[in-house]
């Protein structure tokens, strides 16, 4: 397995298809990616696209709870990494944008560049929150349309995908989440994602009463009840995210080797721990000992 493919005209093609896959409203898996080696995992089991997620990355890189810590350098590195792991289409959760509209337009650019085929916005107050905590507020509907318009106007690529979240719901009530999502349609926005639903009847209203492609949350352990790939589809949303069930499980492999280690004193291949080899497959270690030959004066 060799390294993926670089390059704009590369990240356009990218765009281009997810694009039409996110149009076509067939229900995509979209797990959520904290690092690169989340994002090499993903690709080779075979997954369609990936997701940045804020708050898998600031528990990752920072070990600290999603309240809007991370900053637009820290995000565009990440970006980049990602990008340059795998050639799977890539949505960046971008939280509020780090500012006004000015400061989104600046966001975009920056993580249009980085690699990014989406991004996503939100209308909470900065800093923000995870969507399934208590205590979330929201900018005005006006404040977040001229944010995305600013959104819009800023890609060079009119493929990358501009997601507008809003967390209105856990404020003002599902209706108005409607009301919000419909003008952010009307703003621009390509893909709209109403945050942290109630019940599957919210869920599956908010299907048929805002008209563009969507994103729906699955949150393992949040407010919103889990519902089938195949549900979900045939309600017609677009992307169906698991923002960190990855970044989950792998706490749970953690702490499963970990307390072997602890209890039994040593560990190896046959406890509960991925083999050595799978670990150097999924980094590409044998396509650079390749190229380390090939460029090496060593015989």
């Amino acid at each position: 397995m060799g390294e993926p493919s670089q390059g704009g005209e590369l990240d356009q093609g990218i765009r281009q298809r997810f694009r039409s896959r996110v149009e076509a409203r067939e229900g995509i898996l979209l797990p959520g990616a904290a690092n690169a080696l989340a994002a090499l995992v993903i690709a080779d089991l075979g997954f369609e696209a990936l997701y940045l997620s804020g708050a898998g990355l600031t528990n990752t890189y920072l070990g600290l709870p999603d309240l809007g810590f991370v900053s637009l350098p820290e995000l565009a590195q990440h970006t980049s990494a990602l990008r340059n792991a795998t050639d799977l289409p890539l949505v960046v959760d971008a939280d509020t944008g780090f500012g006004n509209a000015l400061n989104v337009r600046h966001t975009v650019r920056t993580l249009e560049r980085a690699g990014a085929s989406a991004i996503q916005l939100e209308d909470q107050v900065s800093p923000k929150r995870c969507g399934h905590f208590a205590g979330k507020d929201v900018v005005s509907t006006d404040e977040m349309v001229d944010k995305l318009k600013a959104a819009v106007d800023a890609r060079h690529d009119e493929n990358l995908l501009v997601i507008a979240r809003t967390d209105a719901r856990a404020v003002h009530g599902f209706g108005r989440a409607i009301e919000r999502a419909n003008r952010y349609c009307e703003a621009g926005a390509d893909v709209l994602f109403i945050e942290a639903p109630q019940s599957e009847d919210e869920i599956l209203s908010m299907a048929r009463l805002v008209g563009a492609p969507q994103l729906v949350n699955m949150v393992v352990g949040g407010r919103t009840p889990i519902l089938g790939r195949e549900k979900l589809r045939k309600a017609g949303f677009s992307l169906i995210l698991y923002a960190n069930a990855a970044l989950q499980g792998a706490v749970a492999g953690m702490e499963l080797a970990l307390t072997h280690l602890r209890d039994t004193g040593a560990l190896d291949e046959s406890g509960p721990v991925t083999s050595f080899r799978r670990r150097q497959d999924l980094v590409r270690r044998d396509f650079y000992d390749q190229l380390e030959r090939r460029y090496s004066a060593k015989t």
